[in-house]
C-alpha cells in the first residue's frame, strides 16, 4: 500500500443522491438502491477538493487507483484494502487497430480485470459501514475480485454464477476464499436469488449498481485516462457494456474533473459495445427508450457482457446519448477475429469482451462514425489469460531428423 495512505483520508462526500429522482441520501450509512428502485450516486463538495488538491499535486504521486483518494468515498485509512491497484497502460494496436487506436489494458490489475476497481472500492466501503457478509451474482471476472478482496478485508462471501462460467473463473473464486455455486441460468436469475437472501437478511447484495460505490471505482478509468493524455479526453471510446458500471463511472469522471477545472467541456463519444447475442442497450438505443428491457435467451461468446438486464439502463443510455456516441452491436464472429487479429499482428491477448471493442471499433470505421485519424480508446477489461485459446499442435521428434526448413 502506499505511503501516502498513512495518514487519514481526506474525502469531500457530502451526500447520496438517486440517479432518476435526485433524491439526497444521507452519507456514512450503509444503503442499497433508492427508494425509487435505481443506483444512488456519491457526490462531492468539489470546490474544497479543487482547494484540497492541484493537478501538480497529483503528479507527484504514485501511479496507483488511491492517489484520487480526495475524488473517493473511504474516509479512514484503516478501512483501505488493497492489492496493488496500478494505473493501467494505454498500448497502441497499429496493425490491427490503426495509428491512433489505443487499449487501456485493465488486465494488468489484480484478479487480472477491471472488476477490480469497482469491488477494491465496494469492499472498502463495506468495511467501512460494518457490512460482515456479502453475496454477489458473477459472470466471472467480477467474482474473482469480490472473493480476493473481501477475503483480505476478513468479509464472508458467497457467489453465484451461471452454470456455463468459465472454469477458471469459478475455481479462483473458490480459491481466493468465497463459497461459489453455479446456478441452471443466466446473470440476472443469480441475481434474484442473491436478492431474495438480501431480503431475509442473510447478505448485503453486492449485485452491480446496487451498492453505491462500485461506480467510483469504476470512474478511476476516467479519471486515470485525462491525467495519461495530458488532461484532455480521447475523441471515442468503445467500451464493452454489460451492467455499464464503468461506462456510467467515466461520464461521472469527466464531468466531476470538468467542476474541478482540469479539463475542458469537450467529450469523447460514448459507444456501448455489446454482443449480438445480448444487446438490450443496442434494441433500446436503436429504439429511442429510456429503459432497455429484458434480452431472452441471451448467449455469446463474450460472457461478461451478457447481461439481460442492467439496473443502470437509463445512465448508460443517457452518456451514450448526452456524448453524440451510439450503441453498437458486434457478432460472435468478429469478436473472435478480432481478438485473433490483435495477438497476431500486435502481440497484445485481448479477452473476448477487449475483442468486441476492436471488432466495433472497425465496423464504426466502415460506417464512417469514426475517423482514422481520429484518437480512440478501446477497453480491454480484463487478461486473455483467462480464456481459451486455439490448440498449438506443433511437435518435434528430437530423436529423428529436423526438417529446419519446415521450421
Amino acid at each position: 500500500m502506499n505511503d501516502n495512505l498513512v495518514a487519514e483520508r481526506p474525502t469531500f462526500v457530502t451526500h447520496l443522491e438517486c440517479s432518476l429522482t435526485g433524491e439526497r441520501y444521507e452519507a456514512d450509512r450503509l444503503h442499497g438502491l433508492s427508494r425509487a428502485g435505481r443506483p444512488l450516486l456519491v457526490r462531492y463538495d468539489l470546490a474544497a477538493a479543487g482547494a484540497a488538491l492541484s493537478r501538480d499535486a497529483l503528479t507527484g504521486r504514485e501511479t496507483d487507483l488511491w492517489r484520487w483518494r480526495e475524488l473517493l468515498p473511504v474516509r479512514h485509512t484503516a478501512n483501505v484494502v488493497s492489492l496493488g491497484e496500478v494505473e493501467t497502460p494505454l498500448i497502441p494496436i497499429p496493425r490491427a487497430g490503426g495509428g491512433r487506436v489505443l487499449v487501456k489494458d485493465e488486465g494488468r490489475l489484480p484478479t487480472g480485470s477491471f472488476k477490480a476497481r469497482g469491488l477494491v472500492m465496494a469492499v472498502a466501503m463495506a468495511r467501512e459501514l460494518g457490512v460482515t457478509r456479502i453475496a454477489m451474482p458473477t459472470n466471472g471476472n467480477a467474482g474473482a475480485a469480490l472473493a480476493a478482496y473481501a477475503t483480505r478485508a476478513g468479509i464472508e462471501t458467497i457467489v453465484l454464477c451461471p452454470d456455463d462460467t468459465p472454469e477458471v473463473n469459478v475455481r479462483e473464486i473458490a480459491m481466493q476464499g468465497a463459497r461459489v455455486w453455479r446456478v441452471n441460468g443466466l446473470i440476472d436469475d443469480c441475481g434474484a436469488i442473491v436478492g431474495q437472501g438480501a431480503a431475509e437478511g442473510r447478505w448485503f447484495d453486492f449485485s452491480t449498481l446496487k451498492e453505491p460505490y462500485r461506480i467510483e471505482g469504476k470512474k478511476t478509468m476516467g479519471l486515470e485516462l485525462a491525467a495519461q493524455l495530458g488532461w484532455r479526453l480521447p475523441k471515442a471510446i468503445f467500451y464493452p457494456t454489460g451492467g455499464g458500471t464503468g461506462l456510467i463511472g467515466m461520464w461521472k469522471a469527466f464531468d466531476e474533473l470538468e467542476k474541478l477545472g482540469w479539463i475542458g467541456a469537450e467529450r469523447p463519444r460514448m459507444y456501448a459495445v455489446q454482443a449480438a447475442g445480448c444487446a438490450p442497450i443496442v434494441r433500446a438505443f436503436e429504439a429511442g427508450e429510456e429503459h432497455a428491457a429484458r434480452w431472452e435467451d441471451a448467449a455469446t461468446v463474450a460472457a461478461g457482457i451478457r447481461v439481460p438486464r442492467a439496473v443502470g439502463d437509463f445512465l448508460i443510455l443517457r452518456a451514450v446519448r448526452e456524448s453524440g456516441g451510439k450503441a453498437l452491436v458486434v457478432g460472435d464472429p468478429a469478436i473472435l477475429r478480432a481478438v485473433d487479429d490483435c495477438a497476431r499482428q500486435d502481440g497484445l491477448l485481448l479477452c473476448p469482451e477487449g475483442g468486441a471493442t476492436l471488432a466495433a471499433y472497425r465496423q464504426a470505421l466502415r460506417d464512417g462514425e469514426v475517423d482514422e485519424d481520429e484518437e480512440v480508446v478501446l477497453f480491454n477489461c480484463a487478461t486473455g489469460l483467462k480464456y481459451p485459446m486455439p490448440e498449438a499442435p506443433n511437435a518435434l521428434d528430437r530423436h529423428k531428423p529436423i526438417d529446419f526448413d519446415a521450421l
